[in-house]
């Protein structure tokens, strides 16, 4: 069990790269440096120590310890700080553990699909982890989240990105699957190719008031 720890908020940091570590950077912020716990999925989107850089943070602090997390996406610290909130058990180390070794969009799938097998693989994560996981997560996450998974293993083109952007954001509305992904194919036919996926969105919840 991972000691209690309280989340203050430092949103991001923005300086020169000192140091890179797969697990840990160094941020000169205006002559100050930052000691930043990152997780792989980040360290392979930073540039070369010297560069400019900027993080999303997330700073916990312990009895023992101020500890500042960082990452490269929106979606890490997303995931991150669903982890360490929904699910009893998992503190921010095991929640870095998690993005270190499977991306956010593959776990997304693995909770919607209850793919116990997959997530208890990772570093940190038993079967028993696992299933707490799929059971605490899975209403949060929903179907959103197979289909999000099963577009990103296949190229799409931009026409078909646009359609999977648009019933994605149905499904966050409370749509289902297919409803999604016909209302918006309807929408595309009556209003032409070069509609944005805003414009297919407002389209399909207007037919749907």
């Amino acid at each position: 069990m991972e000691a209690d720890c309280t989340f203050k908020m430092i949103t991001f940091l923005q300086g020169k790269l000192v140091e890179a570590l797969p697990t840990q950077v160094v941020v000169d912020v205006n002559g100050i440096g930052y000691e930043v716990l990152i997780p792989l999925s980040s360290f392979d989107k930073i540039p070369a120590p010297g560069q400019p850089v900027k993080l999303l943070t997330q700073l916990v602090v312990r009895e023992d310890a101020h500890i500042l997390y960082g990452f490269a996406t929106a979606a890490e610290r997303d995931l991150f700080k669903l982890l360490v909130h929904s699910v009893s058990g998992i503190g921010p180390k095991t929640a870095l553990n998690i993005l270190s070794g499977i991306s956010v969009t593959a776990f997304r799938g693995a909770v919607a699909s209850s793919d116990v097998k997959s997530l208890s693989q990772i570093s940190g994560v038993g079967k028993k982890t696992a299933e707490r996981i799929v059971v605490e997560l899975r209403d949060k996450i929903g179907a959103a989240g197979a289909w999000e998974a099963a577009s990103a293993k296949n190229a799409l083109s931009p026409d078909d990105q646009k359609i999977n952007d648009a019933v994605l954001a149905l499904m966050a509305l409370g749509f289902k699957q297919v409803e999604a992904h016909d209302a918006v194919r309807a929408a595309q036919t009556m209003l032409g190719a070069t509609v944005t996926v805003e414009q297919l969105v407002r389209a399909c919840l207007k037919k749907g008031a």
